[in-house]
């Protein structure tokens, strides 16, 4: 296939690009470039024929247009998007723009073009969103395809609107599309500002480990690179029309996750005395916490045969590994406004 990646520079959509091409399909990486993205995250793919990378923002229809034209793709996977629950609080404006408006206009530049194209019957468009949509869980219970939404914060709330564009756009035009909503991604070449690399990070350069709370919001940890397959996966045998809950069968509290990042880092790296956990610190609840998130992969698993490949643990120590060999990575990323600032304290 010829896929058309947008934000493939961003965390979860450089590992779709790079697993894509090194299974053999031309890529198309169309980004923005903002703060979030680097090219670094594809720059082992980067000489490939098979990969190319446009420029360009999705609030910008005609250059959509363009592209479209241009690299005439079979398959668009949209995972452009701004992504951060706590900026969206501080600044909800540019996720009404980027995650709404812009999903319009990828919706129409992709409508136009397969129109133009006659319809093919194997084009796709593939909607990239995640579990915040649902809302919030008790103790018991998960999330299914069927699950009401209810969205709590400005981010959610744009990613539950842009779901909804995507399946309007196929029962009013007919546009081929099918969904996911994925749980928490964690992993390589994660942007310094979520809560494991922040963690690992905070811990090495012996800073406080903030938790927000008591610890005991829980959710379901999916590994990026998992992630990326069980997307490549949806695109190709994905029902039209259909969503998909991609989750990674991981669930976990905050106060554990960063306990067990903590074990891992002293095994790794140990201290001089005593462990990183006596760095956790507990912080003001960010407002509109959602009390626990949890997805039910059953659909995914029964009608196309997907499932993630580690557990929390396996992944969690993969990560803690990729963060001690790339320094060069990361160092340069945290000097980038905001980050390691608290945001979403602006209620």
């Amino acid at each position: 296939m010829k896929i058309l990646v947008t934000g493939g520079a961003g965390f979860i959509g450089s590992a779709v690009v790079r697993l894509a091409v090194s299974r053999g399909h031309e890529v198309v990486n169309l980004d923005a470039l903002t703060y979030a993205a680097c090219l670094e995250n594809v720059a082992s793919v980067a000489g490939s024929n098979l990969y190319s990378f446009e420029q360009a923002n999705i609030r910008d229809r005609a250059r959509l247009d363009e592209i479209f034209s241009l690299h005439r793709p079979d398959v668009v996977m949209h995972l452009a998007a701004e992504s951060h629950v706590d900026r969206s609080i501080d600044g909800p404006g540019d996720f009404i723009l980027t995650n709404i408006n812009g999903t319009y206009n990828m919706l129409e530049a992709a409508r136009a073009y397969w129109i133009g194209a006659g319809k093919p019957a194997g084009f796709r468009f593939h909607h990239i969103s995640t579990d915040e949509v649902f809302g919030s869980l008790g103790a018991e219970g998960q999330f299914t395809e069927d699950t009401s939404y209810d969205p709590r914060s400005p981010y959610s709330a744009s990613k539950a609107a842009s779901d909804h564009l995507v399946r309007a756009w196929h029962e009013t035009y007919g546009l081929p599309v099918v969904l996911t909503n994925c749980s928490n991604n964690y992993g390589p070449f994660h942007f310094p500002e979520k809560l494991v690399p922040v963690v690992i990070l905070n811990a090495l350069a012996g800073k406080p480990l903030p938790i927000y709370g008591d610890g005991s919001n829980v959710r379901d940890w999916l590994y990026v690179e998992d992630h990326a397959d069980a997307l490549l996966v949806v695109v190709e045998k994905g029902k039209l029309g259909r969503s998909y809950n991609i989750g990674g069968e991981n669930e976990r509290s905050n106060l554990q996750l960063v306990r067990t990042l903590c074990g891992i880092l002293d095994v790794k790296q140990p201290k001089a005395a005593g462990s990183y956990a006596d760095q956790i610190t507990y912080v003001t609840d960010r407002p509109g916490h959602d009390a626990r998130y949890a997805i039910d992969p059953s659909r995914i698993r029964d009608e196309l045969g997907w499932r993630p490949s580690v557990t929390v643990e396996q992944g969690l120590e993969k990560t803690v590994q990729w963060y001690l060999d790339n320094e060069a990575w990361w160092k340069p990323l945290q000097a980038r406004a905001g980050v390691g600032v608290r945001l979403g304290v602006k209620a």
